[in-house]
């Protein structure tokens, strides 16, 4: 939660997948577009609010990488941590927009130096946890588990291509 009591702190947004391919770089005059990509896993979408802080992170990154959104393939859901799989994160700034008139404003979104700043720890959370998996999941432990994370650019116009299992998408705030 963030210093006013009751408003959250972070919106996101989670998206299982078979594949997602992300720009993080534009193609420049004299060099090409640069990508990252996963396979089965989870998409990471992240805003950030004014008043957000790091207190929210490490319940943020517990939370989504041990819910059980991701199907295996003995058809039980999974989390990532429980899959060979994969976590994509988006900084995904219009997550805070409110609908004004027939245009949207973002005055409740965290300032642009703040939010690289909370975005940044909370890629490096969840690089820890998907390194030293929670002992409590079976699964986890099992070596042959391998979960990657790739994200995005911050504050940088991103080209998504999803490739999903169906539209099973999830909202939460923190």
């Amino acid at each position: 939660m963030t210093e006013k009591e009751g408003s959250p702190g972070a919106r996101v947004v989670l998206q299982q997948c078979v594949h997602a391919t992300l720009q993080v770089k534009p193609a420049g005059e004299h060099e090409d577009a640069q990508f990252v990509q996963i396979d089965r896993g989870m998409v990471i979408y992240i805003c950030f609010f004014k008043g957000a802080t790091e207190d929210i992170l490490p319940k943020m990154v517990s939370t989504i990488l041990n819910l059980r959104l991701c199907e295996s393939d003995s058809g039980k859901m999974a989390s990532v941590l429980e899959l060979p799989g994969s976590v994509l994160i988006v900084p995904q700034a219009t997550l805070g927009g409110k609908a004004k008139g027939r245009g949207m404003q973002y005055h409740n979104n965290i300032g642009k130096d703040e939010g690289l700043r909370l975005y940044n720890a909370f890629v490096s959370l969840c690089e820890k946890e998907l390194k030293n998996p929670n002992t409590n999941t079976a699964d986890a432990t099992d070596a042959s588990v391998n979960v990657t994370l790739k994200h995005g650019t911050y504050g940088n116009r991103q080209v998504l291509k999803l490739d999903t299992n169906g539209p099973y998408t999830h909202l939460m705030e923190f």
